[in-house]
């Protein structure tokens, strides 16, 4: 059961939070319709990113092996069968598909977006990860699916600054996540994925530093729009992008300074100067929607 459980790694089951976004973003957090609709279709996600961890596994089963962290993986000790995978695979897709019945309205839209993602990540296992610059495309392009799903559950309009700006930050994180393998190959001599080698320091580095700044442009320019300014009654929603810097820079520090990026969402678990960062932005945030424009 350890090892199951290990297999569909709900320690990973953070990253869906994302799905909340447009509750956060779209003032929503006091209407208890939209909050449980949020974490229905969070629970679905999980679900469904639990299945492709599955087929991941099986997929990179001979790579794993070699790996000196990812050997001990469930699979790749030969603690789990790939039959078993297969219909572990299975299993959390249908729990995805099913637990979208739980929503109140938009089920349809809002199984078709995890249903899409599925079988986009499909592809991804079994053919696009192998191509670089691709691969980190289609990450970041399913936390954009993940708000997608959210906005439609939750019935609340997507501002497009944030769905630019939920890409553009997953990009950056994956294209950290990827100069931790070219570092291990720099060090070891053996690429850790099969795109490693069309990777490189400095080209990574590069591609951190122009999707960390435009984030940054990203998410001022949806705190000073028209559209957000209407919609919050303040304008002072810009103050915040401060927090924003400072988490980028913390976490661009982690990555070309400490060189442990490798997992984004062990460092959000355990980095206490990420966690108090991004819940500084959090209640900063919630501050100005919610206190400081009744006082102002």
């Amino acid at each position: 059961m350890k090892n199951l459980i290990r297999l569909i790694r709900p320690h990973q089951w953070i990253k869906n939070l994302v799905v909340l976004l447009p509750v956060f973003f779209g003032g929503a957090l006091l209407q208890p319709e939209a909050v449980y609709a949020a974490l229905v279709t969070v629970l679905s996600f999980s679900f469904a990113a639990s299945s492709i961890y599955c087929l991941n596994d099986i997929v990179d089963v001979e790579d794993d092996r070699r790996h000196p962290v990812k050997c001990h993986r469930p699979m790749a000790s030969g603690a789990i069968t790939v039959v078993q995978g297969y219909l572990l695979m299975a299993l959390m897709f249908s729990l995805s598909m099913v637990s979208t019945l739980l929503l109140s309205s938009h089920q349809t839209e809002t199984a078709s977006v995890i249903l899409f993602y599925w079988l986009l990540n499909i592809a991804y296992c079994l053919r696009l990860k192998r191509y670089a610059i691709i691969d980190v495309c289609i990450v970041a392009f399913g936390f954009v699916l993940r708000i997608l799903a959210g906005g439609y559950a939750t019935d609340i309009r997507l501002s497009r600054w944030i769905v630019l700006m939920t890409f553009l930050l997953m990009l950056f994180l994956s294209f950290a996540k990827r100069r931790d393998d070219v570092v291990r190959m720099n060090e070891t001599g053996h690429a850790p994925r099969q795109n490693t080698i069309r990777y490189n320091l400095t080209f990574i580095n590069q591609s951190i530093t122009i999707t960390a700044s435009v984030t940054l442009v990203c998410y001022i320019m949806y705190t000073v729009s028209p559209e957000t300014i209407q919609n919050f009654h303040t304008d002072y929603l810009y103050l915040t992008s401060v927090f924003v810097l400072v988490g980028l820079l913390r976490y661009i520090q982690i990555s070309v300074v400490d060189k442990k990026s490798g997992d984004p969402t062990k460092v959000m678990l355990h980095d206490r100067f990420m966690q108090f960062t991004v819940l500084a932005f959090g209640l900063a945030f919630l501050f100005i929607i919610y206190v400081l424009k009744n006082i102002q």
